[in-house]
Formats: C-alpha cells, structure tokens, sequence
C-alpha cells in the first residue's frame, strides 16, 4: 500500500480524509437517539418534582362504600366545622385518585381522620 499522496495545496490525501465530516452508523444514531430519550425523561421528571413540592401529611383510613353511600355523604363526615363541601369533595377525589365524585359499593376509599 503507497503512503500518504501529497496534493498541490501541500497537504496529503490523509490530511484531508481526517477533515472529512462525521458520520453516525445506524447504531451510533439508535444510541444518539436513546440517550437524548433519557435526557428529556429526567428532566421532566426533575420538572415535576420541583414543581410540586410535599404537601401536609394527611393521616388516612382505609374505608369500603356501603350500598347507597355517595362520596359527598362521606365528604360531609369528614369535613370541619364550616368547611365547604365541595372543597372536601375536590380533596376526596384527588386523594383517593378518581376521576369523578361517583363511588361503587365495595370500592376502598382512603379519608381523612377526623382530628380532635
């Protein structure tokens, strides 16, 4: 094999094959591609953590609907003096998760205990 030929610029046809740009394979591109997958992972995560800081500890009790019994009659037995009923409704319903106010006989609800 001939070594290095040398161009009329005065540099070698190796010289200029070390410029050439840089090209990924198909698995450098799959790993490019994953790690900026987990960059932007982490960093939602990081987002939302921040984001939402720790609320109050909330000692809870695991209670199972009877038939007939709705969220706003459980609302009514853990609210505080005062407080409105449809906040404690609001608060039920993202404690425990639900999507709507409506519960099912058998369902595990997690309320509050009543403090005092």
């Amino acid at each position: 094999m001939a070594g290095p030929v040398a161009l009329a610029s005065g540099r070698t046809e190796r010289a200029r094959h070390d410029e050439a740009p840089l090209r990924l394979t198909r698995r450098g591109r799959v790993v490019l591609v994953l790690l900026a997958a987990l960059v932007l992972v982490l960093a939602a995560r990081v987002g939302v953590a921040v984001a939402s800081g720790p609320g109050e500890p909330v000692e809870v009790r695991v209670h199972v609907v009877s038939s007939g019994e709705t969220l706003w009659e459980l609302a009514q037995g853990v609210a505080a003096p005062g407080e409105d009923l449809r906040d404690v409704v609001s608060g039920l319903v993202e404690l425990n998760g639900l999507s709507s106010s409506g519960v099912q006989a058998g369902q595990k609800l997690l309320l509050p205990v009543e403090e005092g």
